[in-house]
């Protein structure tokens, strides 16, 4: 949130189950690892936070860019990790060690969403600038540009198959693309 915690709840009753606390600035998205072990945040500060759930303990504290980071998605099988950020680019994190693997760059402007595919082989991006850029992961090229929003792509998510995308924009539409 914005006091700098973060809150675990018990959906079966509501109950408060952790807190995690020691963060000062904002929080902009938050994503569980596949395996529910650790969890990812982006930050204001434009870092990225690894917490390991059963205890709350500060595993990594991702750095390498100053803008806020919006948008935190792990890969299918949970070592590596996507951030899409206010400077434009998506970072692509190994989770074991919190070591920078890539950065990805091309986009116009900020990059709201970062989702992976089902196989962990691409991660898309959408973005400010109102296009969706989908690249591959083992050597961050980019594969394709997605253009035809007409305002900032908050949203992207790959269908389960990975055959298809969707993307949710300012622009008040939803789009499905085909991605396979």
């Amino acid at each position: 949130g914005s006091d700098g915690t973060v809150r675990l709840w018990r959906i079966a009753d509501g109950a408060l189950l952790r807190t995690v606390e020691g963060h000062t600035d904002g929080m902009f998205s938050l994503s569980f690892s596949p395996d529910e072990k650790t969890l990812a945040w982006g930050s204001d500060d434009g870092t990225v936070w690894l917490w390991r759930v059963a205890d709350g303990a500060l595993l990594h504290t991702l750095r390498g860019t100053r803008s806020r980071v919006e948008s935190v998605s792990f890969s299918p099988d949970g070592e590596t990790l996507a951030s899409g950020s206010w400077d434009g680019t998506v970072r692509i994190w190994r989770v074991s060690d919190g070591e920078l693997v890539r950065t990805l760059e091309g986009h116009g402007g900020r990059v709201l969403s970062v989702s992976f595919s089902p196989d962990g082989e691409m991660v898309a991006s959408g973005s400010g600038d109102g296009t969706i850029r989908l690249w591959r992961v083992s050597d961050g090229a980019l594969l394709r540009t997605l253009e035809g929003h007409g305002g900032s792509v908050n949203s992207v998510s790959f269908s389960p198959d990975g055959a298809l995308l969707a993307s949710g924009s300012e622009d008040g539409t939803i789009r499905l693309w085909g991605v396979r």
